[in-house]
């Protein structure tokens, strides 16, 4: 073989090479955009399962109170409205909506065991409010997954690279859940 053959074979060595190690990389950054997406995805589910939760458990406890509680009519049918609006939702914004407008109702159910004394008394009523409780802690936890997943994702989609892979990948910006700003205030409590 010549020197120029083996010179020219050389070459296409070096730049097989580097299009092997380009290439590796690209697909690197592509899969992990993927994976942040996915990520996200998983984590908006978990979100849904605990929403979910709560929405199996509210009947029971609305149909507990409302035998202490008959006054308190237009708080239960707000509950069944949220109830509604969040089945009905067609995307995460909308769904989002409608459990911010339940949270305020159901911090006003809360507060009926401090305002009305038999309430406390009914045990049905105190084992549906922890699993509400429960339920509620569980949501704040799923939602903190989420946002952290949505900040990962939006992190890295801000970088340099971040964009093209996310552009090739078809992965966009994710919302966080955010809390309304009237539920940021700190509830008042009047004696």
């Amino acid at each position: 073989m010549s020197k120029g053959v083996k010179a020219v074979l050389i070459v296409l060595g070096i730049i097989l090479f580097l299009v092997f190690i380009v290439g590796s990389w690209l697909v690197g950054g592509y899969n992990k955009v993927v994976s942040m997406d996915e990520n996200v995805k998983a984590s908006w589910a978990q979100v849904e399962n605990q929403l979910k939760r709560r929405y199996d458990l509210i009947p029971n406890l609305v149909e507990t109170v409302k035998g202490y509680a008959t006054h308190e009519k237009e708080l239960f049918e707000n509950i069944a409205k949220a109830r509604t609006q969040y089945f009905q939702a067609k995307d995460v914004n909308g769904k989002v909506e409608a459990s911010n407008q339940l949270e305020g109702v159901l911090s006003r159910l809360l507060m009926l065991k401090e305002t009305y004394p038999d309430l406390k008394a009914n045990e049905s009523f105190l084992k549906l409010q922890d699993s509400l409780e429960g339920t509620e802690n569980r949501i704040a936890v799923e939602r903190k997954r989420y946002n952290d997943s949505v900040q990962l994702l939006n992190t890295f989609i801000r970088t340099f690279m971040g964009k093209l892979y996310a552009g090739l990948a078809g992965v966009s910006k994710a919302e966080y859940y955010e809390v309304p700003e009237a539920e940021k205030a700190a509830p008042r409590v009047k004696f």
